[in-house]
């Protein structure tokens, strides 16, 4: 079987081929080492917690508990961390706010946002779309997870993984 693309990289009937390849696992020591270095070599003094003055009046140091035990049973916090660490190098930050859980990454005019939050025992998405998408779980500008279906790791893995190729791009009035 070909693997043959065209000009564009796409594949056979104008598909994008896949992208073979194996994740690099590394070190939490190793991920730091490279947060510290692309720092080192960017000249940046970025913090990497949200500076106080920057938080939406709403943000808290700790969410409900009701809302951290949906965030902690659901693992979405465990995959985010993995993924801040193995893809954005560290660089990510977090929020936790009284209903939920945002991760910032970014600067300028590429800041680019994962905002999750819990209602009732619902794990709510925001969307980069503003309507429907057509599927079952969206609610026009978020996806919506009952329990049964949050509690099954591979579905918030796919909301994630859907969340990092199409993250919320931050207005200027954000």
């Amino acid at each position: 079987m070909s693997n043959a693309r065209d000009t564009n990289g796409n594949g056979r009937n104008g598909q994008k081929a896949p992208i073979f390849g194996q994740p690099h696992a590394m070190s939490d020591e190793e991920a730091r080492g490279i947060t510290e270095m692309i720092l080192e070599a960017q000249g940046s003094a970025r913090q990497l917690t949200i500076p106080q003055e920057d938080l939406d009046e709403q943000a808290t140091t700790q969410m409900s508990p009701e809302a951290a035990r949906v965030v902690n049973e659901s693992h979405v916090r465990d995959i985010l961390h993995k993924f801040n660490r193995d893809y954005l190098y560290g660089l990510g930050r977090f929020d936790e706010y009284q209903h939920g859980l945002l991760l910032k990454w970014g600067d300028g005019y590429s800041r680019k946002h994962i905002w999750i939050t819990v209602e009732g025992d619902s794990l709510v998405f925001a969307t980069a779309h503003e309507r429907s998408c057509g599927r079952p779980t969206c609610r026009g500008g978020h996806h919506v997870y009952p329990p049964e279906q949050w509690r099954d790791i591979r579905v918030i893995n796919a909301e994630l993984a859907d969340q990092f190729q199409h993250p919320i791009y931050e207005r200027s009035d954000d």
